[in-house]
């Protein structure tokens, strides 16, 4: 990633994507503050260091390697950008680790807590729903499940694969206060 800009880094440039990256890994989700599903607030890290619930969204706009050799600010956001999808595809798949026959899993239910993977999802953004039905195939696994996401306005609802969530909270863990 930096092996294309060699000497071209200042500084200033290498803190402000210090303090992108710092913010990418500060958003993720560790634990739903409430049991109600209607409740949109998820327990990041950010918000315990910052304490301050809303966040600043990530700039609009894509940022190519072509921006790398313009000015410093659209440097860090490619940079920033490239973080992102490398965490993206090489950290979420370790939160859900698939080995095939090797372990028996439980089943998704309704109510757990999931993340959506969605490779068009802006940077420091995590989708966040809660399982409201499961469909199971022939043999008893759920391979599909309808999945309740809480937007501005009120709420939506997808219809994904189990292989396009990632289980974070099941339902017992909720009930029981253990977060």
């Amino acid at each position: 990633m930096f092996l294309q800009l060699k000497d071209k880094l200042t500084h200033e440039v290498l803190m402000t994507f210090m303090a992108e990256v710092a913010a990418i890994i500060n958003a993720r989700p560790l634990v739903p503050v409430t049991t109600d599903p209607d409740e949109s607030f998820i327990l990041t890290l950010a918000v315990l260091l910052a304490q301050k619930v809303n966040f600043v969204a990530a700039p609009a706009g894509e940022f190519g390697v072509a921006d790398l050799y313009k000015c410093q600010w659209r440097q860090v956001q490619h940079l920033s950008n490239t973080f992102w999808d490398r965490w993206r595809k090489q950290f979420l798949p370790t939160l859900q680790a698939r080995k095939k026959c090797q372990a028996v899993h439980p089943n998704v239910r309704p109510g757990s807590v999931v993340l959506l993977k969605n490779s068009q999802v802006p940077r420091n953004e995590w989708p966040l729903g809660l399982v409201t039905q499961t469909f199971p195939s022939q043999n008893g696994k759920v391979r599909q499940v309808e999945v309740k996401v809480i937007k501005p306005g009120g709420f939506t609802l997808f219809l994904r694969p189990v292989t396009e969530i990632v289980l974070l909270l099941p339902p017992d863990s909720m009930d029981n206060g253990k977060f």
